[in-house]
C-alpha cells in the first residue's frame, strides 16, 4: 500500500498571500528560500506518512470534528525570525492563540485519536521561508525581523492536504466546512 505525507490545514485568503508576498519582497536580497505563494497555509495538525487506505477516514474524522466548531476570524499579527532571532531556521508570521482556535485544534486531535497535545506548544504560524544557513552565517551584519502586522484569516473550513515531491506541492484531498 502506498504512503502519503498528510497534514491539516487552515488555508489563507489569496489576498493575504499576495499581501505577505509583497511585504516580504523588501528582505528579498537575504539568504532565505521563500515559501511558493500557493503554498502559504496554518498547519493545523501534521499527520504524516500514513496507507493511503486510511486516507477517506481522515477526511471523515476531520469532517465530523469541525461541524461543531463555528467559523471564526484568526488574527496574525508579527513577522519574525524563529526560534531564535539570533540563530533563526525560519521566517515566520505568528498569531494570537485564542481559545476558538484552541477548541478547533483539540477537536481535530482527539478526533484522529492524536491526544492533545499541551495548547502551549500549538502556535499558529504562517512560515514564509527558510533560512540559507551556510549564506546566513557568512552574513557579516545579521538583520532584525521583527515587524508588526495586521492580517486577518477568515477559519469557515479547514482542508485535509498531501504533500508532494518534499513539500514543493501541496494537494488538497478535501475541504471540511466548519459548523
Amino acid at each position: 500500500m502506498q504512503k502519503k505525507k498528510i497534514f491539516i490545514e487552515i488555508q489563507i485568503p489569496d489576498q493575504v498571500k499576495r499581501r505577505l508576498a509583497k511585504t516580504t519582497e523588501k528582505w528579498n536580497d537575504l539568504p532565505i528560500k521563500w515559501s511558493k505563494q500557493a503554498n502559504l497555509h496554518i498547519t493545523l495538525s501534521f499527520i504524516g506518512y500514513v496507507d493511503e487506505s486510511v486516507i477517506p477516514e481522515i477526511c471523515f474524522k476531520t469532517s465530523e470534528a469541525v461541524a461543531n466548531v463555528e467559523a471564526f476570524d484568526l488574527e496574525m499579527d508579527k513577522i519574525t525570525f524563529y526560534p531564535d532571532p539570533q540563530h533563526p531556521k525560519t521566517i515566520l508570521v505568528t498569531g494570537q492563540a485564542d481559545e476558538e482556535l484552541k477548541n478547533l485544534h483539540e477537536s481535530v486531535q482527539r478526533s484522529l485519536g492524536m491526544g492533545v497535545q499541551s495548547f502551549k506548544q500549538f502556535k499558529p504560524h504562517i512560515t514564509l521561508g527558510k533560512i540559507r544557513e551556510e549564506k546566513w552565517e557568512a552574513l557579516e551584519e545579521k538583520p532584525q525581523i521583527d515587524e508588526q502586522v495586521k492580517i486577518v484569516v477568515p477559519v469557515e473550513y479547514v482542508s485535509v492536504m498531501e504533500s508532494k515531491g518534499g513539500g514543493a506541492e501541496y494537494v488538497s484531498l478535501e475541504d471540511c466546512p466548519l459548523g
